[in-house]
């Protein structure tokens, strides 16, 4: 189906301050769990396999860019990197985010591609994950991979408290409050190759769900934790 966003189904009705690696407060008195599902989906309007056009320089590091660079400097990114541009994007207000660029997280990469029909490509980190969450309490979408111009959830700009704590290890990696998003996202820069518990709390109603950031295939946007 090539790279796209699977941010467009109908809603379904039923009933983010790092303290370490990652980067608001509630309680609970129920709890809904839920599997984090991984599923090999491809998103990213119009986003086709690039042709190399040439390389940058992306913040302190060397962070080779595939596609257009003219993408990049008129959307005002030519000198940033993946992480700042996410960063950036997923922070604007909604009525400021371009409508003309497309802009989707990978497990391994930030595509972009605008209505020219120029696309680029951005490495991530090579130690960090991207997931951004949209916690629900009645109504989301499914998706795979973050849109960071397009994807919306149920919670906007509401204070939440969230934990992350690894699988393996027990160590808390997050335990903070976090305000989502104008989008209703919240967005953390995890370690890369975990699995991890995630908790999110809302007044007197909360989720947990079970995370990876391992494979490429893993889910960059999660949209199924339910809180209830």
């Amino acid at each position: 189906m090539g790279r796209r966003e699977r941010d467009r189904a109908p809603p379904v009705n039923s009933p983010a301050r790092p303290r370490s690696a990652l980067g608001p407060s509630g309680g609970g008195s129920r709890r809904g769990t839920g599997q984090l599902p991984r599923r090999s989906l491809l998103i990213g309007v119009g986003l086709l396999p690039f042709v190399v056009a040439g390389c940058g320089t992306r913040g302190a590091e060397d962070a080779p860019v595939t596609g257009d660079e003219d993408l990049l400097r008129e959307h005002g990114f030519a000198d940033a990197d993946a992480q700042e541009i996410i960063d950036q994007l997923e922070a604007l207000p909604v009525a400021e985010r371009p409508q003309n660029l497309i802009a989707s997280v990978t497990a391994t990469s930030l595509q972009l591609s605008d209505d020219a029909g120029r696309e680029a490509e951005l490495p991530l980190p090579p130690d960090q994950f991207y997931l951004s969450v949209a916690p629900f309490v009645e109504a989301t979408h499914e998706c795979a991979f973050h849109s960071l111009t397009t994807c919306r959830g149920e919670l906007r700009n509401r204070e939440i408290s969230v934990s992350v704590v690894d699988s393996s290890s027990g160590e808390t990696l997050e335990d903070g409050t976090h305000t989502t998003h104008d989008n209703g996202f919240v967005g953390f820069w995890l370690p890369r190759g975990i699995t991890a518990e995630l908790t999110c709390a809302l007044e007197d109603v909360t989720g947990t769900v079970s995370i990876s950031t391992q494979a490429e295939d893993d889910l960059t946007c999660l949209t199924s934790l339910q809180l209830t």
